[in-house]
């Protein structure tokens, strides 16, 4: 697997200006590739360098400048060092004397954001009171504190190995509910999908019905018209019934009340995401209002069709179930964009992200939430618009 960006661990280095955050990179990898001086400021902007490093694997380390800048253009630099937290896995506190109202507020935010960090103790080489910095900090934050020399590297394969530890881990959910067992019946609909190669399925429905036969569950697949006769055919129920998410106001009709029914991007959402997060929010649909802004988030990069999904289906779904004329911001690929695109609109709707890894999704939905602005995928947002969220989430609990 090619270690994109989207597979490797972020790692945001923080602290004041001139304890060393540059060094402790360089030292880290071995190498001068951040640029190091005894001029306090040296690092303007968060600077991210890429690389493979063990035992971690494929990183992206974060410079960030000191949290303590000064003047106008340093509470810029601030700001832009704090915006970097959003993107981070891991978090770097490095230290070099006693703690004041700046660590404060690094540890505070990497807490508040929910990210795992370690604190570096650095330049022990030439402190006098390395013990008692170390317990204060100890006492402060109630983390183990690394004593480690950027200049003369020591300690630094200590760093390496706790950065390891706090990698987040992969955790695999499957696609399917816990409930489909052997020998169950799981009946997909598939509507012709104009966004799909011609006489291929989408990479959801190929993963629903090779997660199905491994589960030694009997996969059956029909169109919306056909879901009446087959189901009429059938010695017993469905298990479950799963639906492109377009098609669930006419699926939801057909399907008996009594047979579970969900879609593959309310799937894709728990599978690949947070669905707690991306359901949270959805209320906030019922309140937009005229000129309010929505960001439309796409995982790929394609062409656009004339019946898109996310660029022409979606923004006339809302507009008219919300009766407003709201302004709609498009962005596709697989890096997360620039913070400011995202921070002052008032929702944002992700695709179901599957060319994405859950990592690479995760990264995106915690980066939004930490910003304060609802996420919902484009399946939740569907089923809601159609009055079926509660009932295609329903198979997700049981």
């Amino acid at each position: 697997m090619p270690a994109t960006s989207g597979y490797r661990t972020y790692i945001a280095i923080a602290g004041r200006r001139n304890v060393g955050k540059s060094s402790l990179i360089n030292a880290i990898v071995n190498q001068e590739i951040a640029l190091v001086s005894n001029v306090a400021g040296t690092t303007t902007d968060p600077v991210y360098k890429s690389m493979e490093l063990q035992p971690i694997g494929p990183v992206t380390l974060i410079d960030t400048p000191g949290i303590d800048d000064e003047g106008e253009l340093g509470e810029k630099r601030i700001e832009r060092a704090k915006r970097a937290f959003y993107k981070a896995d891991i978090g770097v506190l490095v230290v070099d004397s006693e703690p004041n109202g700046f660590e404060h507020s690094i540890c505070d935010l990497f807490e508040k954001m929910n990210i795992p960090f370690i604190i570096v103790l650095n330049k022990i080489d030439q402190l006098n009171n390395v013990s008692n910095l170390k317990q204060l900090y100890i006492n402060s934050f109630g983390r183990p504190v690394l004593e480690v020399s950027c200049k003369e590297k020591i300690n630094i394969e200590r760093v390496k190995e706790a950065l390891a530890e706090l990698k987040p881990k992969e955790e695999e959910i499957p696609l399917l509910p816990q409930f489909i067992k052997s020998n169950d019946i799981v009946l997909l609909v598939v509507p012709v999908d104009t966004g799909a190669p011609k006489g291929r399925l989408i990479m959801p429905q190929v993963a629903t019905i090779r997660e199905a036969i491994d589960r030694k569950a009997f996969p059956i697949v029909t169109s919306v018209e056909g879901i009446s006769e087959i189901i009429s055919k059938l010695k017993e129920k469905p298990k479950l019934v799963i639906t492109d998410s377009q098609a669930i106001g006419r699926v939801s009709e057909l399907v008996p009340e009594d047979i579970n029914l969900t879609t593959f991007s309310i799937l894709e959402a728990h599978h690949k995401g947070d669905i707690s997060i991306l359901t949270k929010d959805i209320d906030v649909i019922n309140n937009l209002e005229n000129g309010d802004t929505i960001l439309i988030m796409e995982g790929c990069s394609h062409r656009p069709l004339n019946e898109d999904i996310g660029r022409v289906k979606i923004p006339k779904w809302l507009e008219k179930y919300t009766e407003k004329s709201l302004n709609f911001k498009f962005i596709a690929g697989k890096e997360f964009p620039d913070i400011e695109d995202v921070k002052n609109v008032k929702l944002v709707v992700h695709c179901g992200g599957c060319t994405l890894t859950r990592r690479m999704m995760l990264r995106r939905i915690n980066s939004i939430n930490r910003l304060g602005v609802p996420v919902v995928n484009y399946g939740v947002l569907i089923s809601f618009l159609h009055g079926s969220l509660n009932r295609t989430l329903e198979p997700l609990s049981l």
